[in-house]
């Protein structure tokens, strides 16, 4: 029996795996290309279509530890600024858009800090986009029901729960900090 195309890019990905490198990234993020052209009549995917889950655990690599995650959003659905600690990640959109935004953390001379937004642009289908640790970037869904795949290379709840900081940021004043609290100016 022939595999589909979820099978092929667990395999492939397994076949390349090592510690975080430019080679491992970029042909996991070709994988993760050739899955978002999978066929919607795969009996794995029609699920995803139907069912539209907020999140679904596609695959767990039992030696590696990487993650297959689906999810799917509607129109103006938001994720603030945040990162993904020690983790790196791979977002591929299978059907829809979303915008997503990419920051850099300043410091300011009372040890706090601010965000830069660096750029901002569209992840149609078919595409994808690494984001390496600490890394820090926001989402929105422009145009839904958006189904992406998040590829990642660690179980990133079970990471937070060990004490390795993911950071999401707020809003404070109209800028983005790293703080719970909101300091007024």
């Amino acid at each position: 029996m022939k595999p589909n195309t979820l099978q092929t890019f667990i395999e492939e990905v397994k076949l390349v795996w090592g510690p975080l490198s430019t080679e491992v990234a970029d042909q996991s993020r070709r994988h993760l290309e050739s899955l978002l052209r999978a066929p919607a009549a795969e009996e794995w995917l029609q699920p995803l279509h139907r069912e539209q889950p907020a999140s679904k655990e596609l695959y767990r690599d039992p030696s590696h530890g990487f993650i297959l995650l689906a999810h799917t959003e509607q129109t103006g659905q938001y994720r603030p600024p945040h990162d993904h600690g020690r983790g790196w990640v791979i977002y591929g959109v299978q059907q829809g858009e979303m915008e997503i935004a990419t920051y850099a953390r300043v410091e300011e001379p009372d040890r706090s800090g601010r965000l830069v937004r660096r750029e901002t642009y569209l992840l149609r289908p078919g595409e994808t986009r690494v984001y390496l640790p600490g890394d820090i970037h926001d989402t929105r869904c422009t145009k839904g029901p958006v189904l992406y795949y998040r590829f990642t290379d660690r179980d990133l709840k079970w990471e937070e729960s060990k004490g390795h900081k993911i950071t999401r940021y707020v809003q404070c004043n109209g800028v983005w900090t790293g703080g719970a609290s909101c300091r007024l100016s």
